[in-house]
């Protein structure tokens, strides 16, 4: 019959395993490797998960055109695919009764554009914050957005006299449920503070007529109410008109005290006290 019973120096052993000190050193890896293990999971996420979209920029406002289908050419004028109608010969110059009648000699309507009169936001308009984060030690980006909103603005040759934007803030989401429930809540209170607006307060000078295509830069002043406080605000914007369109693009910075508005870190996330609020408002002409 096998003897089953403990060899002279198995308690010992069995002693030596359930120390204080080997369990207290087993708990300190076993800590080590969670916090490593949760540090990785974060790292993993601020940097490869978390993909944050970059600044809006001058390739965004191009995207907006991208897509833009040409119009039909107006009534009277040929088609390029139609043969080419039967003309008469030009009439002799010197027969013509009064050549300074000719209309392409008029200044008038070498001033004439296309872009005069008023226009309204459309959907395809982008509107949002970012702001810098520190995920339990990690760097990364909260971005937050939305193209619920509404705007109209007025050109008159040269000057933009008017521009009026109002967004849903509770609309603007980002990649984090739970960063969009703190942003809706304890941050911008949207509940009573239910939109964010902007307010032309000195028109805008363009100083030429942009040619189809071409992206100039002028300077933006006006009032921007946020969280119910409104400031005086001045900055740079960038705007592009093609196919029927006018894109603006822009940004301004906000210093979360100014709006009264409080840093919107919670638990393990830290946030900088300012970020950045971005757009590419997107304008069609109002019918007449």
């Amino acid at each position: 019959m096998t003897d089953m019973s403990l060899s002279p120096d198995e308690p010992t052993k069995r002693s030596k395993w359930r120390s204080p000190k080997r369990i207290a050193a087993i708990a300190a890896i076993a800590v080590v490797a969670i916090i490593a293990l949760g540090y990785g999971a974060i790292f993993f996420y601020a940097n490869v998960l978390n993909d944050a979209p970059d600044e809006l920029g001058a390739s965004d406002l191009e995207a907006v055109f991208a897509t833009t289908t040409v119009a039909d050419p107006p009534p009277g004028t040929a088609d390029p695919a139609d043969p080419a109608p039967t003309t008469a010969a030009p009439a002799d110059p010197a027969a013509d009764p009064d050549p300074a009648a000719d209309p392409g000699d008029d200044p008038a309507a070498e001033g004439t554009t296309g872009y005069d009169g008023n226009w309204t936001a459309t959907a395809e308009s982008q509107f949002g914050y970012r702001v810098d984060e520190v995920l339990a030690g990690v760097n990364t980006t909260a971005v937050g957005r939305s193209n619920q909103l509404t705007g109209a603005m007025t050109v008159d040759g040269t000057t933009v006299p008017a521009v009026d934007v109002e967004v849903q803030v509770a609309t603007i989401t980002s990649d984090q449920s739970k960063r969009d429930e703190n942003f809706r809540g304890s941050v911008m209170n949207t509940s009573e503070f239910p939109t964010a607006t902007f307010h032309l307060t000195e028109p805008i000078e363009l100083g030429s007529i942009p040619a189809e295509g071409e992206q100039i830069t002028a300077t933006a002043t006006g009032d921007l109410t946020l969280h119910g406080v409104t400031n005086s605000v001045t900055f740079d914007v960038t705007a592009q008109a093609s196919g029927g369109k006018i894109g603006v693009l822009g940004s301004i910075p906000i210093l979360f005290t100014d709006y009264g508005v409080k840093n919107p870190s919670y638990g393990t996330v830290k946030t900088e006290d300012d970020g950045l609020l971005e757009f590419v408002l997107v304008f069609e002409p109002v019918p007449a």
